[in-house]
């Protein structure tokens, strides 16, 4: 994967700092025990300008995973609203990734952190596809990790946390490794989950179905996009749980995400899919219609700066 792009400034605490400037102590808390939460955003350009996907909502989802980890933001939707756009203007993007961090920072050491300062920063920079241009147009190939998912009881699976992610570093190491492009990751029940930073979907017989988050999926907004985008095709669209026999049969499948966006699946486990489907294409086709700005019906799911 490329290497991020060094860019003029990131939102620091209520104001904007130089890139370079934009540090932490070796002792932050969240260095040490992933005490933070974060989100993926993505700002497109459009004849309006810069427009970020669904902003408003990312930036509950937000404040929700830090209460869910007793991390008070000193700051309101409203006012992360404005500073995402205070970087987009101060980094001169009209497109681009968008990464909103919550975290503990230094002052406490051990694992009870109540005391310890709670910081905010929102960087952005440019980045592609992440799954690759070539994913995209005809699909990954796929492989079931041996890496389970996190389960409800373990962690607060609706927050949206770093240490989270640790689990999904092993299965993103070890199906890279094995030579192909991204993980499915099942439960203890043997359910399929989600890939290593993406939701599943699964088309049979004209039915998309995805993984409920009572499989310990993460409520992902693209993932909701998509739905709302299916029913509006009227595709019949099921949460239910997926057993690791369905990936095989399955008609279609794809990932969606705010990096990977939509992303095609043309093999699991060496068992052909085969080039991306009817429904994974107009699901592509709509999708890319709402961040250019030209979906009629989806279209306040775009948002653009404050006046």
């Amino acid at each position: 994967m490329a290497p991020i792009p060094e860019m003029e400034s990131i939102w620091m605490d209520g104001r904007l700092v130089p890139w370079a400037d934009a540090r932490i102590h070796v002792l932050t808390h969240a260095l040490h025990y992933g005490s933070g939460v974060f989100e993926g955003i993505r700002a497109y350009k459009t004849d309006e300008g810069a427009a970020v996907l669904r902003l408003t909502e990312h930036l509950e989802r937000l404040l929700r995973s830090a209460k869910l980890y007793y991390m008070p933001v000193p700051y309101t939707v409203e006012q992360l609203h404005d500073a995402t756009f205070e970087v987009l203007r101060g980094n001169r993007l009209d497109a681009g990734y968008i990464r909103p961090l919550v975290f503990r920072g230094y002052g406490e050491m051990g694992l009870f952190p109540l005391d310890a300062p709670v910081n905010v920063v929102i960087a952005a920079w440019p980045w592609g596809s992440y799954l690759g241009e070539e994913g995209v147009r005809h699909g990954v190939r796929a492989k079931t990790s041996s890496i389970q998912s996190l389960d409800h009881t373990a962690l607060a699976r609706a927050a949206k946390a770093t240490g989270q992610y640790l689990n999904s570093i092993l299965a993103k190491i070890e199906v890279l490794k094995a030579g192909y492009d991204e993980a499915i990751m099942l439960t203890e029940r043997g359910h399929v989950a989600e890939g290593s930073g993406e939701n599943v979907f699964l088309v049979r017989d004209g039915v998309l179905s995805t993984p409920p988050p009572s499989d310990g999926v993460l409520e992902g907004i693209t993932r909701d996009i998509i739905m709302r985008l299916a029913r509006s095709e009227g595709i019949e669209v099921r949460e239910r749980s997926i057993a690791r026999s369905d990936l095989v049969i399955c008609d279609e499948a794809f990932y969606t995400g705010t990096a990977a966006e939509v992303v095609p699946i043309r093999e699991i486990d060496d068992h052909l899919i085969g080039e991306p489907g009817p429904v994974t294409r107009r699901m592509q086709e709509r999708f890319k219609a709402i961040t250019a700005g030209r979906d009629e019906e989806f279209g306040h799911f775009m948002e653009y700066a404050r006046a």
